[in-house]
């Protein structure tokens, strides 16, 4: 069984609609039932800032912080993580002039948001994602790119250094600066993130439709295949260095037709994740929007096993109206399968019997006006 990772505290200050709050946590499951508007989801949204990145809304530190108040938002968790017990700490500084993030571990000052991935690791499904298999292509590899961060913590540097060079070579480009050797190292530079970017994208597919396959027989919901396309697609079986080579040959011959468009044409970054309904075989974004929300449940338990299996420790979920368009069986198995993963889940809804299979599993609160109750 994997190492349960769970909070065992959870403090919030100035944070949306909560003044001040305080949870105390005993492992188990939490679930957070109230009303619509009473801040259910920005407990949750408080959680996953213990994450690299901006949370589950990708919401603007500003956005975040309470209406009124002057000193930012904090966060303040204890928990028992990857690498023990574990104290962490953050929010934000305001001036004048900038919010900056600030981060603390153990009282420390960390050096950098990746330090987080060493004591936890969060996946999140919400309801905004419910569009995710008919909308547009940046939304598939932003979900795609949070599930290989799950795995593999150094993949958001390259995707953000890699993201900061092809803006240095759009502008180039923009000013009709076609210097050669100012184009050729950063394109060399794209062509090794790219790459890399590219290659833990499919290994990380790769042995998520592998765990599918052993386990799609017995599980609730329908499997789903996946593939990636539009960038150099069936190729990812060469060396790492021919297509490195490949890919920065590409950029110095698409040159002027990139200076035209204004953008960067060929890239990881116009890679796309396709999903298809196996039992089906019929393209995700072809099917019902009940199928939708069930490949995408199946696909988030799929990858949550695969996140305990490989690290040892098992991921905390966060589920937000998880329980909304399930009848009571599926519910139940649903709940069942939370529970098989060894970690904790926090699950939100409007009534708390749409929970009543998971029984002393959890801990179950009431949100009301930015207070919570036990």
């Amino acid at each position: 069984m994997p190492h349960k990772v769970s909070l065992s505290r959870l403090k919030l200050t100035d944070f949306r609609n909560y003044a001040s709050v305080s949870l105390s946590l005993d492992g188990r499951h939490v679930v957070l039932t109230g009303d619509n508007g009473a801040g259910k989801t920005n407990l949750m949204e408080a959680v996953s800032f213990l994450s690299p990145g901006r949370g589950l809304r990708r919401a603007t530190y500003g956005d975040v912080t309470r209406v009124g108040a002057t000193a930012g938002f904090s966060i303040f968790a204890e928990l028992d993580g990857m690498d023990g017990e574990v104290e962490i700490g953050t929010g934000v500084d305001i001036t004048d002039d900038s919010i900056s993030r600030r981060l603390r571990i153990n009282g420390t000052p960390a050096k950098s948001a990746d330090e987080l991935t060493d004591h936890l690791r969060l996946l999140w499904l919400t309801p905004s994602m419910d569009g995710l298999f008919t909308g547009g292509s940046s939304e598939r590899r932003r979900f795609l790119d949070r599930l290989v961060l799950s795995l593999d913590p150094a993949h958001g540097r390259r995707a953000s250094d890699f993201e900061r060079a092809m803006r240095s070579r759009n502008k180039l480009l923009d000013e009709r600066r076609f210097d050669p050797a100012w184009l050729s190292g950063l394109e060399q530079q794209m062509a090794s993130l790219g790459i890399a970017m590219a290659m833990a994208r499919e290994e990380m597919l790769g042995l998520l439709a592998r765990l599918i396959d052993e386990t799609h027989e017995t599980s609730p919901f329908p499997a789903a295949t996946l593939e990636l396309a539009g960038f150099m697609d069936g190729q990812f079986s060469r060396p790492a260095v021919d297509l490195e080579d490949d890919y920065s040959a590409m950029l110095a011959e698409s040159r002027y037709r990139d200076a035209a468009a204004g953008r960067t044409l060929d890239g990881p970054h116009r890679a796309d994740l396709l999903v298809r309904h196996r039992q089906k075989q019929m393209e995700a974004s072809r099917c019902s929007t009940g199928e939708q929300k069930a490949l995408l449940v199946g696909l988030i338990l799929a990858h949550a096993r695969l996140v305990a299996n490989l690290t040892g420790h098992a991921p905390i979920l966060l589920l937000d109206e998880i329980a909304a368009h399930l009848d009571e069986g599926r519910r139940a198995a649903l709940f069942d399968l939370i529970d098989a993963l060894g970690g904790q889940a926090f699950m939100t809804g409007t009534d708390c019997a749409m929970f009543s299979a998971l029984g002393e599993r959890a801990q179950f609160f009431t949100v009301a006006d930015g207070k919570v109750f036990e």
